[in-house]
């Protein structure tokens, strides 16, 4: 019996097949690796040319990935060598390969979130900016004030110590700031329109709950000295306004009040 010889089919065939230069600059794999990966029996071109070069088949090529799959995975190769000796079909090799995938994923998955909570950590532990400010304060941050204050108190130990202690604070500390102040405020503000008077236990009370936040977030403020400020807000226009905004009559309540407490300290 007569075999037929099927030139176009060997044509196919050898149309399929690559050499070591066309398998690197196709897939971006050195030929120095590709060399190397044959030197160590990893991975060998299974046909030769008539003229002698060693070709890679689509089988071979399906090897290539899989083994640059792992490498990409950091594996040795010691160890991409043990798993594709491994038994078993490409869809089996391919879960595998998604296992490791899925492992490394869960590992990088958790120094993201660790470089995220040590990102978070050194951006709140920075000086807050001025942005900061106005984001935390709102309209009651103003940089015209800021040069008014430093101008008028600039030579007092009060604004010296406050200006070393306040350009540390982060973004966060003047968030705790305001909470604070806004919590004063109220104290203020329910005092007020319960019908305490400014010499009751109440808005005494929240006179000094002010006197020790600045105290304990500016400068060391005595009740004689919170006086001078009780003063100040019913005196400078822009101070009396920013009460009058969150309560009418509050400004003249929270002098009073201050003044009051002060008295009730003297008189301990």
């Amino acid at each position: 019996m007569t075999t037929t010889h099927h030139p176009s089919r060997e044509t196919a065939r050898m149309d399929e097949l690559l050499t070591v230069g066309q398998v690197a600059s196709t897939f971006g794999v050195t030929v120095r690796t590709l060399h190397h990966y044959d030197e160590i029996g990893l991975l060998s071109p299974s046909e030769r040319s008539h003229a002698g070069y060693r070709l890679y088949t689509p089988e071979d090529l399906e090897r290539l990935a899989t083994i640059v799959t792992y490498r990409r995975l950091e594996l040795p190769l010691d160890e991409v060598a043990a798993l594709l000796r491994g038994e078993g079909s490409m869809r089996e090799h391919l879960l595998r390969q998604r296992d490791a995938v899925m492992a490394r994923v869960d590992e990088l998955s958790a120094l993201v979130d660790a470089i995220d909570t040590r990102l978070e950590r050194e951006m709140h532990e920075q000086p807050a900016t001025t942005e900061d400010l106005k984001e935390v304060f709102g309209d009651g941050f103003s940089d015209e004030y800021q040069a008014e204050a430093e101008q008028r108190w600039g030579d007092t130990d009060a604004w010296k110590q406050s200006s070393e202690r306040t350009k540390r604070y982060t973004k966060a500390d003047w968030e705790q700031v305001k909470t604070e102040q806004d919590e004063v405020n109220a104290a203020f503000v329910a005092a007020l329109q319960s019908g305490e008077p400014a010499t009751s236990e109440a808005a005494m009370d929240a006179a000094e709950q002010a006197r020790l936040q600045i105290d304990r977030w500016f400068y060391d403020c005595s009740p004689e000295f919170h006086r001078n400020l009780g003063d100040l807000y019913v005196e400078d226009p822009r101070f009396t306004a920013t009460y009058e905004e969150i309560a009418p009559g509050l400004a003249q309540y929270v002098r009073d009040a201050i003044h009051a407490n002060a008295d009730r300290a003297a008189g301990a």
